[in-house]
Formats: C-alpha cells, structure tokens, sequence
C-alpha cells in the first residue's frame, strides 16, 4: 500500500481512521500510551466499552504496519478504582478517625440500662453525637459512602494481551516503569490498606519476522542500569502545564534507543503533546505521530520543530553507521524470540 501520510508529520485525526493510511511494513516500532479510562477531560464522552473497543481497533490496525521483526510498546495502567455495582460494600475502620472514646460496648451497656432511650437519647447521656451512636451500632464506615457504588483494582493487561494475539502480534517482554507516587490518585487509602500508585506497564509485542539485535546501540552502562532491566526508574513529568498526562521523554526514549535502529520510523497514534516524536528526533529516528485534538497537534508540531533544530545544530549531517552493514558479524539475526 502507498502511504498517504509522510514521515516527520504529525496528523491530526481519529487514529482507526489514519493507521490504514500508513505505509505497510514501514513502522519499526510504534510506542503509545493510551488514554486510560479515568475521567480525564480528553477522555469524556467515551464509555467503558467503547474504550475497550478502541483499544482493540488500534492493535488491531497494527499488523500490517509494522515491519517483520517490528514492535508495538504499549505503556498502560491498571485502573484502581474501576466502579463495580456487584461488589460487597468495603467496610473499613480507621481508628486514628476515631475522635471520641465511646465504644460500642459502651453504647450497649448504655442501651441496656435504658432500653427506651433513642439515638438522641443515648448521645446525651454518653457525651457524644448521634452519629457516633449510629456508627458504633450499625457497623464500621463504608469506604465511598453508603450509596456510593464501590470501586475494585481492575487489570488490564489481559485486555491489551488478547486484543494483540488476536492480531497476530505476540508479546515478546513487558518492563515496570517505576514512577512518583500518584498520591492524589489514592485518597481513599486511608480507609484501606491499599497501596499508593507508583508504577505503570510497558508491553512489548512483537510482529513475526527476523529480528536484529545489536547491544552496541547502547552503552555498557546503558545496557546494565535499563537496557537488561525490568524495572525502569524514570520520575514522573512534575508539570503537566499543556496536557494533562505526559510521559517523560525518557520513556519512549528508551524504547526508541532499545528496539530501533537510526532513520527508522516510530510512530505514536496517540500522540498528545509530541514526546514520542521528540524522543525520536533527539535519536535520529523518522517519526509519525497521530493526535485527535487539535490543540495538542499543534503543540506536537511546535515541540517537534524546536527539537530539529536542537539536532541540526549538536549534529549537523552526521549520521549513523551500523557495524552490521560493515562487517556482518556483530549482530544476532532473530527469527523466532
């Protein structure tokens, strides 16, 4: 198939719309985050299946873009607080919340003395409010309230598995990126004993086909802290002052660096304020990058252009030579992972 859509551009549409219009087997990796189902402006207005639906429809696209021995990097979360009617309701006591004395067995002897005496009642006498009565005898707090559905951890790696096998793309390796704790993201933590969010989930598939490992691409020191590492400690984006969930450059920086080669294509369909591209462009790869909004296409094209111009300056017409195209003998050529 002809592309329609050039290298180092960024298109602004639906990217169900826009991925038949790349070029076949011409993306070495594609590397995105999807939005993730959590409320987010940008997310509204699409429902719990719908997003399943366009999570499937995206890989599923993917199959015939990608390069044999090509990979397809997913950075996902689960969802911690995924709403669900048929759970029980989460009882939870938190004893530093207690901030009167009065126990239930308090209240019970008190109520035994004076069998006729009311909620009110029953608080006047015991020095407390009405509220204390009710909770020590009807149970401990519901976490999210009484009539609030309650919420459940809810894994989605399954989603992103099922959705990739059923393309034909196979999953070759995941990483855990380790971040800044999401403290604003577990307030209900202290009525659980629940962790707070610190990690995200990189998951590598991979399109059948040979597969060319060079090691040299990154340094030794690279390849001992990240490069053979499953766990890559990369600190969150402290200002999303232009979008509302930014990964760090360092992140698609890596995978760029680890699973292509220079003038390779990367493309992000979910491109938001162009990270992948820059993270691209700073490793001298080709890039296309697809965003729905076009506030954030703008942005992207804006980040992409300062970022030529940072390179054209530190590297001028410099370019890449790979050992393999001189010598034969220093890579690894895989047909199966």
């Amino acid at each position: 198939m002809t592309s329609s859509l050039n290298i180092n551009e960024i298109y602004q549409g639906d990217a169900r719309e826009l991925l038949p219009q790349v070029e076949s087997d011409s993306i070495s990796c594609s590397v995105w985050s999807p939005p993730y189902h959590l409320g987010k402006e940008y997310e509204k207005g699409i429902s719990y299946d719908e997003w399943i639906g366009l999570l499937k429809d995206v890989i599923g696209l993917h199959y015939s873009i990608l390069k044999p021995g090509g990979f397809l990097v997913i950075n996902i979360a689960d969802i911690l607080c995924f709403p669900d009617e048929s759970i029980p309701r989460f009882q939870a006591m938190n004893v530093s919340r207690h901030k009167v004395s009065i126990t239930r067995e308090e209240v019970l002897e008190a109520k035994a003395a004076n069998p006729n005496y009311n909620r009110n009642q029953l608080a006047a006498l015991l020095g407390c409010s009405e509220q204390t009565i009710d909770r020590r005898l009807n149970g401990n707090n519901i976490r999210g309230g009484k009539y609030n559905t309650q919420t459940r951890v809810h894994l989605v790696g399954n989603i992103i598995q099922d959705a990739a096998t059923a393309a034909n793309l196979y999953l070759y390796d995941r990483r855990i990126w380790m971040k800044d704790p999401a403290w604003e993201n577990s307030k209900w933590a202290t009525l659980s004993y629940r962790a707070v969010d610190e990690f995200e989930y990189l998951y590598f598939f991979w399109k059948p086909g040979t597969t060319i490992v060079d090691r040299s691409k990154l340094t030794s020191e690279e390849w001992a802290s990240w490069g053979s590492r499953a766990v890559w400690q990369i600190p969150s984006v402290r200002a999303n002052n232009d979008h509302e969930a930014k990964f760090p450059l360092e992140l698609p920086r890596r995978v760029i660096k680890l699973l292509t080669f220079p003038d390779d294509t990367v493309l992000d369909c979910f491109m938001g304020s162009g990270t992948t591209a820059v993270a691209a462009i700073r490793e001298g790869r080709n890039y296309i990058g697809i965003e729905k909004q076009s506030g954030y296409v703008s942005l992207a094209r804006e980040s992409c252009e300062k970022e030529k111009q940072k390179w054209q300056a530190t590297n001028g017409q410099k370019t890449y030579k790979s050992e393999y195209a001189s010598s034969g003998n220093q890579l690894t050529l895989l047909d199966k992972f």
